[in-house]
């Protein structure tokens, strides 16, 4: 799905990390429920994923 010009992407881990793309916001999801995060009614860039985390 788009929203404004931009892929939503559905919270689906535990882990994941969300930056706002306007202001730098950070959210680490700490229980995953499938939806979306927003901010400044935009999608939130997911930047990191539990499986992209080396470790």
């Amino acid at each position: 799905m788009k929203f404004g010009g931009n892929l939503v992407v559905n919270v689906q881990k535990s882990g994941e990390i969300y930056r706002c793309m306007i202001c730098g916001n950070v959210v680490v999801v700490k229980e995953a429920g499938g939806g979306e995060i927003t901010c400044h009614n935009e999608p939130m860039q997911l930047v990191e994923s539990p499986e992209n985390k080396s470790g």
